[in-house]
């Protein structure tokens, strides 16, 4: 480097330095000047891709006021996230499974973690009501979708941010694979764990999920009643043969207490989703009864596990659960 390009680059460094903000200073891994022309290489580590743009757009703007500048080029440089990828499956429809996804982001977000949700019940999509993102619309930008903001800023997409609300998908199951893959390779910014809430079955979708995507971990969910049973153990010999490990088993819509007398009934049966969870070696994560406040807040995309009440306290044991297993075991 010739005395001139020293002299520029230390005049640049300090006006980067002493610029308003300073943060394009504080990510400055590397400056050099060849000329009239300034490299710069940027920190953007923790950054979304909106802030890692705005950051080279300062870069650029802060460079190319040097007299001496003719020239910026900025690279903005970004340790990929680890990003696991949790299912949440069933055997069977009609379970609760999308509600358990919604009100587990959400307690895992109020805990602190770095959270999004993927939508991948492609014919029933149930998330834009549960997390309240009706009507927004997803952009592209590239090659990716960028996640719009459900409840609590958690980013979420589902197809249902997609097509017309309403509208009847006649999708063949290549399409609809497809479509999931495109929700779960979107921008996901620095979320470290995506929630996938699954279409039930063991079909394409579940198929595409653990053999392209291989998720760290799965969680399934049933009602207590033997047909649902039956149907879980199928969900779960699907991960379990694709080498994903079931993390554990929830038993949705566990009693109903009678608003009137307070007695409560098990009109679904009680506690075959843990004597499953034995007979099959797999850890048991918990109750969700079956309430009309959950019904109401659910409807309303307002989750329970939000709020301190009642029906909000039975997710947070199963959330807590999911957190201790990822991390035990996801490094």
């Amino acid at each position: 480097m010739d005395d001139g390009s020293q002299q520029v680059e230390a005049a640049l460094r300090s006006a980067l330095v002493n610029a308003p903000g300073a943060d394009v200073a504080d990510r400055l891994s590397s400056l050099v000047v060849r000329g009239a022309a300034a490299t710069l290489i940027l920190d953007g580590a923790g950054l979304t891709a909106a802030e890692r743009d705005a950051l080279e757009t300062e870069a650029r703007a802060q460079a190319g006021a040097h007299p001496e500048i003719d020239e910026v080029r900025v690279a903005v440089m970004a340790q990929r996230t680890a990003r696991r990828i949790i299912a949440v499956g069933s055997g069977k429809g009609g379970v609760g499974k999308s509600t358990l996804t919604a009100n587990l982001a959400v307690a895992l977000k109020r805990r602190g973690h770095k959270v999004g949700v993927v939508d991948g019940d492609i014919y029933g999509p149930s998330q834009p009501t549960l997390l309240k993102s009706s009507g927004a619309k997803p952009v592209a930008k590239g090659e990716k979708l960028q996640p719009v903001k459900g409840v609590l800023d958690i980013p979420m997409l589902s197809i249902g941010h997609i097509v017309a609300p309403g509208k009847a998908l006649a999708w063949r199951g290549p399409m609809a694979a497809g479509a999931l893959g495109q929700l779960i390779e979107a921008d996901w910014g620095d979320v470290e764990t995506l929630l996938v809430d699954l279409p039930p079955g063991t079909g394409d979708v579940q198929l595409t999920m653990v053999q392209k995507f291989k998720p760290a971990g799965a969680v399934i969910v049933s009602t207590p009643q033997d047909l649902a049973l039956i149907d879980a153990a199928r969900a779960g010999q699907l991960f379990e043969t694709a080498g994903v490990p079931v993390i554990g088993l929830v038993e949705n819509m566990a009693g109903y207490q009678c608003p009137h007398c307070g007695e409560t009934s098990d009109p679904f049966g009680q506690g075959g989703v843990e004597a499953i969870a034995e007979r099959l070696e797999l850890p048991f994560m918990g109750r969700v009864p079956l309430t009309l406040d959950i019904r109401k807040a659910s409807d309303a995309g307002a989750p329970p596990a939000a709020g301190d009440s009642d029906a909000g306290a039975a997710f947070m044991p199963i959330a807590d659960r999911l957190a201790d297993w990822l991390q035990r075991e996801v490094r």
